[in-house]
């Protein structure tokens, strides 16, 4: 009977071992950090809920609403018109534990074990040793133990060691920095069903910054690519700074880190090792989503073992499995490559960013971009379409310079009187967090700028944004 490995506890790896246990194959899934909440947006597209049959339970906000904020903060709002469609915002904490369990509940062994070393055996083709610290008793190190595999599925993230024990080759991340903060009832009512998203130099030069609802608080933070890595304290320093007006009187209760791929490794199979999710690079551009793509990944993969192993019953080539990938590029190629030249075109400077939010403003545009969000397909344009959106690009182009700002100004308050909330701002900003302008953060000493975790060498998930 097959044995295959699964390396790391996130969407990936747990859609993974799900396909692998229904089909009877014997499936270890690693995962160090079971209660990890991880640092994301926890945006996911309304074709996944039913697509992987997601409980409405693990779901804290049904979004129908969002709003692009421009950096001279012009306002744009984008609803969908059918009842029906949401974005779901979830806790990566309650999402991440719900898919292991499933897993777990279906005969995939879940291990609460840090992978520390990997034998690839003869040209890497195996079989498999993996070294593990195994925490299941509680101790604060953990127990070394080994284990024999034919597979490996590394769902291990950015950092992932088994995409170094196959030498999948490197690529460059993005930083994603968080902090989840509690509001005054009024602010979160404002929040139930609407998301934020800002674009400006100033909360991200190549990406964009969001205030995202969940369950009792709000997900605040912004990314940037890894050359910018020095910036992402002032950058969190700038969402703050422009939307202190709607999170007034809020509370920091956490802060977090994480890196983000930018492309696909150079090798995402090598031998009988896989790579899928944040570990395979696959991450979106101009979104930075990652959460379905990852999920998608693992399942496929999956599917691929399965079907090239007879359901355990042989031990699939390397051939097999690269089959995996050409089915994956086959399907997502297009979508990539059509978010990285957006992020190219639309987030180089502030005259392009209000060039952006302004063509969000328009209903075919706001269509199309919806219906590729929720369903996962590049929608087709008729000619009609095509030369309407390339004339609004081009206009809005022209105007973006013209409507760029030369500097940056906190957005109004959505439910208070400027008065009020200047009067609240003088006795209190944002609590906790990072420290802005001398403010001490939770502890009373000031939060770092990059908490540990973030460069950690612990086996990361997958994140994103809107992962």
């Amino acid at each position: 009977m097959l044995r295959v490995a699964v390396v790391g506890g996130g969407p990936s790896g747990s859609c993974a071992a799900e396909v692998l246990a229904k089909a009877g194959i014997q499936t270890w899934i690693f995962e160090r950090k079971l209660d990890n909440a991880k640092p994301c947006g926890g945006a996911i597209p309304f074709c996944m809920v039913s697509e992987f049959d997601l409980p409405e339970s693990i779901i804290d906000r049904k979004v129908r609403n969002m709003k692009m904020i421009s950096p001279s903060n012009r306002e744009v709002d984008i609803n969908l018109e059918n009842k029906d469609e949401y974005i779901g915002m979830c806790r990566r904490e309650v999402m991440d534990a719900f898919l292991r369990d499933r897993a777990a509940e279906l005969g995939a062994q879940l291990v609460n074990g840090l992978v520390t070393k990997i034998d690839t055996g003869s040209n890497r083709q195996g079989p498999y040793t993996l070294t593990y610290s195994d925490y299941s008793g509680g101790e604060a190190t953990g127990e070394t133990r080994t284990l024999e595999v034919d597979l490996i599925i590394g769902a291990d993230g950015a950092n992932s060691r088994v995409a170094k024990a196959m030498d999948a080759g490197d690529y460059n991340v993005a930083i994603a920095f968080q902090e989840r903060i509690k509001l005054p009832p009024e602010e979160m009512k404002y929040y139930e069903s609407l998301a934020e998203m800002y674009v400006g130099t100033d909360v991200s030069p190549d990406f964009y910054a969001w205030v995202f609802p969940k369950y009792d608080h709000v997900a605040v933070g912004t990314g940037t690519m890894q050359q910018n890595q020095s910036l992402i304290k002032s950058l969190q320093e700038g969402i703050r700074e422009r939307a202190k007006k709607r999170l007034v009187n809020g509370e920091v209760i956490k802060v977090e880190a994480h890196p983000i791929p930018e492309h696909p490794r150079p090798r995402r199979v090598v031998g009988r090792m896989a790579l899928v999710g944040d570990a395979a690079g696959y991450v979106t551009k101009s979104s930075g989503e990652g959460i379905y793509f990852a999920a998608k990944s693992g399942r496929m993969c999956a599917e691929q073992i399965v079907e090239a192993s007879q359901a355990g019953q042989r031990i699939p080539s390397e051939a097999d499995l690269k089959k995996y990938i050409k089915k994956w590029d086959r399907q997502y190629g297009a979508t990539y490559k059509v978010l990285e030249i957006l992020q190219n075109i639309f987030y180089r400077n502030d005259a392009a960013r209000e060039a952006f939010v302004e063509m969000c403003d328009d209903k075919d545009v706001q269509r199309l971009t919806f219906d590729s969000y929720l369903y996962k397909r590049v929608v087709a344009m008729n000619p009609w379409q095509q030369l309407k959106l390339t004339l609004l690009t081009l206009g809005s182009v022209l105007r973006g310079n013209a409507l760029a700002p030369q500097g940056y100004k906190p957005v109004p308050s959505a439910v208070r009187d400027d008065a009020e909330v200047n009067a609240m701002l003088a006795v209190s900003t944002i609590k906790g967090g990072i420290r802005v302008g001398g403010q001490k953060g939770a502890n009373g000493k000031g939060a770092a700028a990059t908490p540990p975790a973030a460069a950690s060498g612990e086996q990361d998930r997958e994140p994103a944004l809107s992962r």
